[in-house]
């Protein structure tokens, strides 16, 4: 039995470098919830920091579970974890209604353990993504991610005077156009370097143009283990409990979407056991998070585009990166060091990153029938949904908070379309037009 792509070793350098790759790639989207939802609970700098550092490190513990695994739990996929932005408009709500972090905390320690009692169930849908589902979820999840690109490129903090500058977009296609020219002149290893490489040219570029400095980084703490409760025990309230379950059932489709992409990708297979310990593992580390002061987690798609573009599948390099990151939530200070590179250099990696995941959703699609079917439906459909959110945010302000809780994720929302339009067009429709030729 050959082995499988995933369970490949690499020498303990590479293995850091690469899983560096990963930390930086999803840096900026793992530190964003923390901040925003601790800036609506009118935290101090300090304690933005903590649920930070908090952040970084159960994200890097979510990771190692997810990719190296235990009995039960862990899909043994390369697949990062990190706090997730589908719950941050539910958790700031809840915050700021009076009952502050430990309502909030509350809430996801409860829906993250009704999600683990539910998560084998999730596990047998797997059937209900063939190609052309995983196909269109697999471009949405690519898709969606460009604006975060964007954002990055244009500077990241929309209130910043240099947000949009020429600058600001220079640099980013500096970056963009080094991981391009690393692509194109490298050997094996430099391609597979490419980003983390440009990411490091494009940061000195930034300091010596006075976008970014790293005078700061030794201010503060250099050594900090995670709290414990530090905002209080947590307040179970019914209602934000059913809020936030919501909240799960979108993470357990995002989380479910992640896995098939990634087995797409790597080339390994994907049955409904292991989705079930993937979820498993997710909604555990989401269920312990409160308890470290932190925040439900999911599967990070910006980082199954690295994996696309570099050609590293290997579980053991995402868990030195979840190592990393483990590091980091205990040192801020290599945080902070981090922390200080710049937007736009992470935008400019972004648009290759994100870009790659969108094409192996291409890929994907290329390979399904679309002759005698309505195949070609399934997927317009589903991808114009999935860029609904994307294209006008607020299509949703005015329905139900269930409905814009599942639709405002493009991602979920293109997932669940093309499940139910596969399933009507293409087993509900086909069975009746067997039975049909049979009577006739």
């Amino acid at each position: 039995m050959s082995a499988r792509p995933e369970d490949t070793r690499y020498p303990a350098g590479k293995s850091f470098a690469w899983g560096l790759q990963h930390v930086l790639t999803m840096y900026g989207g793992i530190i964003a919830p923390p901040l925003i939802i601790g800036s609506a609970a009118g935290l101090h700098a300090a304690e933005l920091g903590m649920l930070v550092t908090a952040a970084l490190f159960v994200s890097g513990c979510a990771t190692l579970l997810q990719a190296l695994g235990v009995p039960g739990f862990g899909s043994r996929l390369p697949l990062v974890q990190g706090v997730s932005f589908a719950g941050v408009a539910t958790m700031v709500t809840l915050v700021t209604s009076g009952g502050g972090l430990p309502v909030v905390f509350g809430a996801v320690i409860a829906s993250s353990l009704i999600g683990l009692l539910i998560a084998p169930l999730f596990a047998h849908i797997i059937r209900f993504f063939p190609p052309v589902v995983t196909g269109t979820v697999i471009t949405v999840i690519g898709l969606s991610l460009m604006p975060v690109a964007a954002r990055w490129a244009m500077g990241g903090n929309p209130h910043a005077p240099e947000w949009g500058s020429p600058g600001n977009i220079g640099l980013a296609a500096l970056t963009l156009g080094m991981v391009l020219l690393f692509h194109r002149v490298g050997n094996a290893a430099i391609k597979r370097l490419a980003v983390l490489a440009a990411m490091v040219l494009g940061t000195l570029f930034a300091v010596a143009g006075g976008k970014t400095q790293f005078s700061g980084v030794l201010h503060g703490d250099v050594v900090a283990l995670p709290g414990i409760l530090s905002f209080g025990l947590p307040v179970f309230d019914v209602a934000a409990i059913l809020s936030m379950t919501l909240i799960v059932l979108v993470l357990l489709t995002e989380t479910t979407a992640g896995l098939i992409a990634i087995g797409d990708i790597v080339g390994t297979e994907v049955d409904g056991k292991r989705i079930a310990s993937g979820l498993r593992a997710d909604m555990l580390t989401s269920a312990l998070a409160p308890l470290f002061n932190s925040f439900p987690q999911s599967a990070f798609a910006q980082n199954i585009g690295l994996v696309a573009i570099t050609g590293i599948k290997s579980r053991y390099v995402v868990a030195a990166g979840g190592a990393i990151l483990v590091l980091l939530g205990c040192l801020p200070v290599l945080g902070r060091i981090v922390a200080a590179v710049p937007a736009p250099v992470l935008g400019g990696a972004g648009v290759v990153l994100f870009g790659t995941v969108a094409a192996s959703g291409i890929r994907t699609l290329a390979k399904v029938d679309y002759k005698e079917n309505m195949n070609l439906v399934v997927v317009a459909t589903a991808i114009a949904f999935g860029m609904i959110p994307i294209v006008m945010p607020t299509f949703y302000d005015r329905f139900p908070d269930w409905v814009r809780t599942i639709f405002h994720s493009g991602i979920s929302a293109a997932c669940v379309v093309a499940v139910l339009l596969n399933i009507v067009f293409n087993s509900v429709t086909a069975k009746v037009s067997v039975q049909e030729s049979r009577s006739g």
